[in-house]
């Protein structure tokens, strides 16, 4: 089973750009997918993105449609989440998490194999 972790994270204002990494451990990963997730203090923790893993082919929350980019490598069993034009609301801890699923979604509950995460904070 596969190892997460998640790096990248740190303060950055409003309207910047952060790129995240997060990196499968113990062997090449060969999963439906990867997702990323973030948790704002007080919230549930709620989906940002995930990307297919054969094909790349990404999908995005509405929230941060247009403004963050999921890509992946596979020979570095790695995948990313680039992060453009930050808002404040984007600040929570970030989590990666491996898809469960063949098909594409959004639930938190199709996820597993959660990395520790990385915290992003988005000053104003």
């Amino acid at each position: 089973q596969a190892q997460l972790v998640e790096s990248g994270g740190g303060l950055v204002q409003a309207g910047g750009s952060l790129g995240l990494s997060c990196v499968a451990s113990g062997g090449a990963f060969t999963g439906y997918g990867m997702g990323w997730f973030r948790q704002a203090p007080g919230k549930e923790r709620e989906f940002v993105g995930s990307v297919h893993w054969p094909s790349g082919r990404a999908r995005y929350a509405d929230s941060v449609g247009g403004r963050f980019t999921i890509s992946r490598d596979k020979a570095k069993n790695t995948m990313y989440l680039q992060m453009n034009n930050l808002k404040s609301e984007d600040t929570a801890v970030y989590y990666c998490g491996v898809r469960r699923t063949p098909y594409y979604t959004a639930s938190l509950e199709e996820f597993e194999s959660w990395g520790p995460g990385t915290q992003v904070t988005v000053s104003s």
